[in-house]
């Protein structure tokens, strides 16, 4: 059985600097947000286990899980719009917080829909006629995807700003292992039907690291810091920012 863990720990604020102007009446937001993250990351490990173990039940609790993200995501939305009501001049601070998390929230929950899509496709036991060798990188692509979605949501709550950097490197590393997926399966796969299904498999946990690289890069706004992706060397780095 595979086993692919997310952490199910609270992440505690603790960079004022960051989050100052969205304490107090406006902190139940932060909370939600990081509910959200931790329903993407504990998600991605539930639905990649469970594709890769035939586990339906368990599939069919990824699914149902979805439309949990999806009204979160509304009543994060509603939330900051009822705030805003209610600060009829808010500060440039707490304007600009806001404005982020409704940049945020939607990678979030696209995020959960590749994670849903993955789950869809636990039924059809696709995993039974791979080898051992694409097994082996779809559960890494699983373990790489959660340990970036992980550290996006720390980095959202202690205000890490040189996260996005580091999640660039761990990006690439997951674009080698799809590449690497793609050419094992066109080599050991006869069916071209489920060639075609694994393919899109393949692709939704790659686009998962994308999204928590465009993540990162949101975080910037939140301090209106334009260099969120200089590394240590003064070098910055470049993300392109995609659709799913």
């Amino acid at each position: 059985m595979v086993s692919l863990e997310a952490s199910k720990s609270t992440v505690t604020l603790v960079a004022p600097q960051v989050w100052i102007s969205l304490t107090g009446p406006l902190a139940e937001i932060n909370e939600r947000v990081l509910h959200l993250f931790a329903m993407v990351s504990e998600g991605l490990a539930a639905a990649t286990a469970a594709f890769l173990d035939g586990d339906r039940d368990a599939a069919r609790k990824v699914v149902a899980a979805d439309q949990e993200i999806d009204a979160l995501e509304s009543a994060i939305e509603d939330l900051i719009q009822r705030r805003l009501v209610a600060l009829p001049t808010p500060s440039s601070d707490v304007l600009r917080g806001l404005v982020a998390i409704l940049r945020i929230v939607p990678e979030l929950e696209r995020s959960g829909d590749l994670v849903e899509h993955i789950a869809l496709r636990t039924p059809q036991g696709m995993a039974d006629h791979l080898s051992h060798r694409a097994r082996g990188l779809i559960e890494q692509m699983g373990q790489i995807g959660v340990t970036m979605w992980q550290s996006t949501a720390e980095a959202y709550a202690n205000g890490d700003l040189g996260v996005a950097r580091r999640l660039r490197t761990l990006d690439d590393e997951l674009d080698d292992l799809h590449v690497s997926l793609s050419t094992e399966l066109a080599k050991s796969l006869t069916s071209t039907s489920i060639a075609i299904e694994m393919g899109l498999v393949a692709r939704f946990l790659e686009r998962l690291g994308d999204h928590a690289v465009n993540v990162a890069r949101r975080l910037r706004d939140l301090r209106g810091d334009p260099d969120v992706g200089t590394g240590e060397t003064g070098e910055a780095v470049e993300t392109q920012e995609r659709t799913s």
